[in-house]
């Protein structure tokens, strides 16, 4: 298993990095072409949460990636140190009728999140007082070995 581990500071221009960065790994070990725009998309709402996030809360903290390809999957955890208490306040609004596209800022992160578990193939959110970690991962040829 190869790991790559990258923190960035909370900056959205770091957010396009990611994107790159995560894309050609997934290319690398050997997720299907079709697939890059899906992990591109995700990762980048992943750390646009996350940037958001440490904007409001600590900015001088650092967002962290970690992608890594196991068992036939390529897999991207972003971690950042934002409280998250705020998530359930944010799926009870979620549930709220809008159609004036009015929606208070608060609602992107349960958006965001909603948007990449239709990008990924799994995605597992962890919430927490100390920050939140969102881990999606794709199918990935063995070894890297691209798909035929």
């Amino acid at each position: 298993m190869a790991t790559v581990e990258l923190t960035f500071s909370a900056l959205p221009a770091h957010v396009r990095t990611a994107r790159l960065v995560a894309t050609a790994i997934a290319r690398r070990t050997g997720v299907e072409e079709s697939v890059l725009d899906e992990v591109r998309l995700a990762v980048g709402e992943a750390c646009s949460r996350a940037v958001e996030a440490h904007r409001l809360h600590c900015p001088g903290e650092p967002i962290r990636i970690e992608l890594s390809d196991d068992l036939g999957r390529f897999e991207v955890t972003v971690t950042d140190s934002a409280p998250s208490d705020e998530l359930e306040h944010d799926r009870e609004m979620l549930r709220i009728d809008d159609p004036l596209g009015q929606l208070p800022d608060t609602l992107m992160s349960g958006f965001g999140i909603a948007v990449i578990a239709g990008l990924a193939d799994d995605v597992q959110v962890y919430p927490s007082p100390k920050g939140m970690r969102i881990r999606m991962s794709w199918p990935a040829a063995p070894n890297g070995l691209p798909r035929i």
